[in-house]
């Protein structure tokens, strides 16, 4: 869909005191859970949560639960007043999939591994791996990661513009993952399970987790591919392994 749509549906929710209504009453929710700091004036909130119901309307036009934007940066920040990671953290939280940067390398591993383990995925990009360790981080991520419990969270800015509203979850130390890194070509999936060490607050994108690699990280070194990496609380490799080799594209699993 053009951007235009999305402006044309931003300015009428604006434009509608029952749109409004219900964007004031998902905001008032949302900020009633527990766990929640927010370090960032309440209307940088609401126009996440104006985009929000603005995307849920297109996505209820087109029979659609997944929704993406190449644009987050430029044209979403233009005509929303924000861009777009809080809206999405929300929209996967209430189980539909909300992914940033229109990565379509990364997003057929999203939506795999979101419904092989039925939870929230968190879209990140990596560092290079060091000691064992490797370290992701993006301003949008779920918090129900475990499908249920909402982690703790901080509302923050989005960390390149400095603008809106975005979101720091705190995920659980300790916590075993399971990662996904397709290749640009799409013919190989690297996958790794990892544990989450820490939740550190480097000058990056908001939500971080350093996670140290189960296995030869070594390896993992030799066989980085493509760009963004997906990330599942549990262990899903044996699942993963088994439909990739239906598929014709090869694991290649760091272990």
């Amino acid at each position: 869909m053009p951007y235009s749509e999305l402006e044309s549906e931003v300015k009428a929710v604006e434009s509608s005191q029952e749109a409004m209504d219900s964007v004031r009453r998902a905001m008032k929710d949302y900020l009633a859970s527990e766990g929640i700091t927010v370090k960032i004036p309440l209307t940088n909130v609401e126009r996440a949560f104006v985009l929000r119901e603005a995307l849920l309307r297109i996505m209820h036009r087109y029979n659609a639960v997944v929704v993406t934007s190449p644009g987050c940066m430029n044209q979403v920040i233009k005509i929303a007043k924000t861009p777009p990671c809080l809206s999405y953290s929300a929209l996967n939280d209430e189980g539909y999939a909300g992914i940033c940067e229109a990565d379509f390398v990364a997003i057929p591993a999203y939506l795999l591994l979101r419904l092989i383990s039925g939870k929230p995925v968190f879209f990140g990009n990596p560092t290079y791996p060091h000691n064992g360790i490797v370290l992701m981080a993006h301003c949008t991520a779920p918090r129900r990661m475990n499908g249920v419990d909402a982690e703790p969270a901080e509302l923050v800015t989005h960390y390149e513009s400095d603008e809106g509203a975005a979101i720091r979850v705190i995920m659980k130390r300790g916590q075993l993952v399971t990662v996904v890194n397709p290749a640009f070509n799409g013919r190989k999936w690297v996958i790794f399970r990892g544990k989450i060490v820490d939740t550190p607050q480097y000058p990056a994108c908001r939500t971080q987790v350093e996670l140290e690699v189960s296995g030869d990280w070594r390896r993992l070194i030799r066989e980085l591919r493509g760009f963004h990496w997906v990330m599942a609380y549990g262990d899903y490799t044996k699942e993963l392994e088994y439909i990739l080799n239906k598929k014709g594209i090869e694991p290649v699993v760091v272990e």
